[in-house]
């Protein structure tokens, strides 16, 4: 079978919007978000009471701009492209926003196999969405170049940073979700278990659409530009 080509732009689109919309669904089935997405979610929770314009997608992207912070300390390196970065992390608190404006705001589905479909396609989307991002050249979220220049300053298998990020994340936003908001709003059993599945499943769906997409550049100069 031919492969579909030069799917590089396309990839960080997916990416993008699809993580969005698996943060999304994930809310709003209500049974705990991903590691990776609950500490802004737990932020938000804390403070929109009293910062009304501080929505789940704000904190998104402030929340991926202390991640980048974290990140050059610990790698002992800053780029340029770090910037666009966080660009691309305020792309991302947008569609968050947006899909929450299509889907009825961020509160919780009542019916509860609507909430178990929910979570299903939020956490599969998610996964798939990563898988698309790592193949990209393109500035990718915080999240997702966070993991990839740790493993690739220490020389260490992406997948393995990636699991290993998870792990810390998930025990982050049991402290985070306890001491700020005297619960576990956000964290809850989804958030155990996609802790364990999630980078399994970014590498089954990474070998899936390798079958399918090459992900050359449509347009080499740009991309050539934006990655250096």
């Amino acid at each position: 079978m031919k492969k579909i080509d030069r799917m590089n732009e396309i990839a960080w689109v997916i990416g993008i919007v699809g993580c969005a919309l698996g943060v999304c669904l994930c809310t709003k089935a209500n049974f705990g978000l991903s590691m990776i997405a609950a500490p802004p979610y737990i932020f938000h929770v804390a403070l929109r009471d009293r910062l009304p314009w501080f929505t789940q997608g704000t904190s998104e992207y402030i929340w991926q701009g202390v991640l980048l912070l974290f990140m050059c300390i610990v790698t002992a390196r800053f780029r340029w492209k770090y910037l666009l970065s966080f660009g691309t992390a305020v792309i991302s608190g947008l569609c968050i926003d947006f899909w929450f404006l299509l889907l009825g705001g961020n509160g919780a589905f009542e019916n509860l196999w609507v909430r178990i479909a929910a979570f299903v396609f939020g956490a599969a989307f998610t996964s798939l969405s990563i898988a698309f991002v790592f193949r990209t050249s393109l500035p990718i979220a915080i999240y997702e170049l966070l993991v990839r220049e740790i493993a690739d300053r220490f020389k260490l298998d992406i997948n393995r940073v990636k699991l290993a990020n998870d792990i810390v994340m998930l025990l982050l936003s049991a402290v985070l979700a306890f001491t700020l908001t005297g619960g576990f709003h956000g964290f809850g059993p989804g958030t155990i278990l996609i802790t364990f599945i999630n980078a399994p499943l970014i590498a089954f769906f990474g070998k899936l659409i390798d079958r399918v997409f090459t992900f050359e550049a449509r347009f080499p100069k740009l991309t050539k530009m934006l990655s250096e």
